[in-house]
C-alpha cells in the first residue's frame, strides 16, 4: 500500500487525476487519533495494489473543500464523515444525515419533484417478512417513481469504533460479523491487512481454504438473489428450488467448518483448521449441487414471464457505471469489471484459473435487473469451477501447514477481498499490538447509493425487483 499526504485541495487534484486517467475511487473516511487532527484518507485501485492518499485537516478546522463535486461517488462518504466528526464538507450538494438519525426536522419528509397529485410513501423500515431495516421514500404521482431517497441510519452498529483496542485475532471475529452475507470476504479483507503488516504470507494450502469458503459465499449470495426474484415474481416453484439450493451449500459450508456462515475459518495468518470434510467428498458434494442449480437456473431463464419483469428493469449505464466504479455484478452488468480476484489477486486465486473456460468473461451492457442476473449465473458457474480447482489442489497438499505466526504490533495497511456483492476494503492500523483504528468499506455501501439513480421509467411493482437485483445488505452499508 503507498500512502501520500498532503493538504485537502492538493489531494482531491491528484485523486481526480487518477481516476479520470483510469484508475477507480474506492472510499474515503475521516479518522482522529487521540491528540491528533482530523485526517481525510481516500483509496485508490489501480491494478495489483490499492493506494491510500491522506489530507490532515488543520488544528480546529470546522470544514474542507468536498471532493463529491468532482467524483461524485464520494456523495455518500461525505455524508458519514459529517455524521461522525460534524466537518462540512463544503460544496457538498446535499448534506443530509445519512448513518444517524438526525434532528426532528430531519424526519420530516423530503420534497425533491414537484407537481399535481406528487406524494410521498414511507416504505419501511419495518416490512413484511425477513427484511433488513431501511425506508425507501418514493415520491410519485402515483405509479412511476421519479425520485427515491433512502434512510439506512436504522441499522446503524458503530461497527468501526468497535475494532478499537481489539487485537488482530479479536478484529477477525467482528469483521466477520460486519455483514452477514460477506462474512468471509469482509475477514479476509481484514487479515491481509493484518498480513501486509507482519510482512507474511499465507500457507498455499491456507489459500486454497480461503477459496473454498469465499466461493461458497459467493454461491450461496447469488442463490439467495434468485429466491428473492424469483418471490417477487410469484414463481413458487422456483423459489422453493432456490432456498433449498441455498440451504444445501449453507449446510455444506456448516460440515466444511461448524459455521454455515464460515465463520472461524480465516485468521491471520491463515486458516483455523483443514475442512471436517476430505477433498474427495467436497468434490462429490459440489458437483451434486452444480448439477442441480444449473438444471433450475436454466428452467427459470426460460420462463418468458419472469424474463419479462427483469428485462429493463432499473438499468444503470455502462457510463454511470463506470464513473461511478461500480463494484461486483451491478458493475459488471453494466460493462465495468474490476473484480479483486483478477485485478488485484490474493491467497489462491493467483494459482486458478479465475474466468470460465473457454474463452473471455461475456461482457454486458444492458445494465437492467436481467442483466445483473445473469452476471450471477456465470459467477456461480465459475464459482463450482473454482470449487473444484481448490478441492483438487488441497489433496496434494495433504499435511502442509495451514497457518504461520502473524503478530504485527505495529503498522498501517490496506486489505481487499471480493465479496458477491464486489470489493470490500479494510484499512488497518496497528500500535503495540493493538488495533488504533479500523475502516471497513463493504460493496453494499459503495453500490447501494445507485438505487437513487435507476427508477427512471419504472413503476412501483417494479420496486421489488430492482431491489432484489442490486444484492445488497443494509447492515454492510451502516457500518
Amino acid at each position: 500500500m503507498t500512502i501520500t499526504q498532503a493538504d485537502a485541495g492538493t489531494l482531491w487534484q491528484e485523486l481526480t487525476s487518477r481516476v479520470n486517467g483510469g484508475d477507480r475511487f474506492a472510499g474515503l473516511f475521516a479518522s482522529r487519533s487521540e491528540g491528533g487532527p482530523l485526517v481525510l484518507s481516500a483509496h485508490v485501485a489501480t491494478p495489483g495494489r490499492i493506494d491510500t492518499l491522506d489530507a490532515p485537516l488543520p488544528p480546529g478546522a470546522a470544514g474542507y473543500p468536498a471532493l463529491t463535486p468532482g467524483i461524485g461517488a464520494a456523495f455518500w462518504y461525505e455524508r458519514v464523515i459529517h455524521d461522525r466528526f460534524g466537518v462540512v464538507p463544503q460544496g457538498h450538494p446535499r448534506l443530509a444525515p445519512l448513518i444517524r438519525p438526525g434532528s426532528p426536522e430531519d424526519h420530516a419528509l423530503p420534497r425533491h419533484v414537484a407537481g399535481y397529485g406528487i406524494f410521498t410513501i414511507p416504505h419501511g423500515p419495518v416490512r413484511s417478512g425477513v427484511v433488513e431495516s431501511i425506508e425507501y421514500l418514493v415520491e410519485t404521482p402515483g405509479e412511476a417513481i421519479p425520485h427515491l431517497n433512502m434512510r439506512v441510519f436504522y441499522k446503524h452498529r458503530g461497527v468501526a469504533d468497535r475494532f478499537t483496542g481489539m487485537t488482530a485475532a479479536d478484529g477477525a471475529l467482528l469483521a466477520e460479523r460486519a455483514e452477514g452475507i460477506a462474512s468471509v470476504a469482509h475477514a479476509l479483507a481484514f487479515c491481509h491487512a493484518v498480513e501486509t503488516i507482519a510482512g507474511g504470507r499465507v500457507p498455499p494450502a491456507a489459500g486454497l481454504v480461503r477459496v473454498l469458503h469465499a466461493e461458497l459465499e459467493r454461491i450461496a449470495s447469488h442463490l439467495d438473489v434468485a429466491v428473492r426474484l424469483a418471490d417477487a415474481a410469484g414463481l413458487a416453484v422456483a423459489t422453493a428450488r432456490f432456498a433449498l439450493h441455498k440451504e444445501r451449500v449453507l449446510r455444506l459450508v456448516s460440515r466444511l467448518c461448524g459455521s454455515r456462515f464460515g465463520r472461524g475459518v480465516v485468521v491471520p495468518g491463515g486458516v483455523s483448521a483443514q475442512p471436517l470434510l476430505p477433498p474427495a467428498q467436497i468434490l462429490a458434494e459440489a458437483a451434486k449441487l452444480r448439477k442441480a442449480v444449473t438444471a433450475d437456473a436454466a428452467a427459470l431463464m426460460a420462463t418468458s414471464s419472469f424474463l419479462d419483469r427483469l428485462r429493463g428493469t432499473g438499468p444503470l449505464s455502462p457510463g454511470r457505471a463506470r464513473q461511478h466504479g461500480a463494484l461486483g455484478p451491478i458493475g459488471k452488468a453494466s460493462g465495468y469489471a474490476d473484480d479483486a480476484r483478477l485485478a488485484r489477486p490474493y491467497d489462491g486465486y493467483p494459482s486458478l484459473a479465475t474466468r470460465p473456460a473457454p474463452g473471455p468473461a461475456p461482457v454486458h451492457t444492458a445494465g437492467d435487473a436481467l442483466a445483473r442476473l445473469r452476471v450471477r449465473w456465470e459467477e456461480v458457474d465459475q464459482a463450482f469451477g473454482l470449487l473444484r480447482q481448490a478441492a483438487e489442489d488441497l489433496a496434494e497438499r495433504s499435511g502442509d501447514p495451514l497457518r504461520l505466526p502473524c503478530e504485527p504490533s505495529r503498522g498501517r495497511a490496506a486489505g481487499w477481498a471480493e465479496a458477491p456483492q464486489g470489493e470490500v476494503v479494510y484499512d488497518v492500523e496497528l500500535a503495540d499490538g493493538r488495533i488504533v483504528r479500523c475502516q471497513p468499506r463493504s460493496a453494499s455501501f459503495h453500490n447501494l447509493v445507485l438505487m437513487h439513480e435507476v427508477f427512471t421509467g419504472d413503476i412501483l411493482t417494479d420496486f421489488p425487483f430492482i431491489e432484489a437485483s442490486f444484492g445488497l445488505s443494509v447492515a454492510g452499508v451502516s457500518l
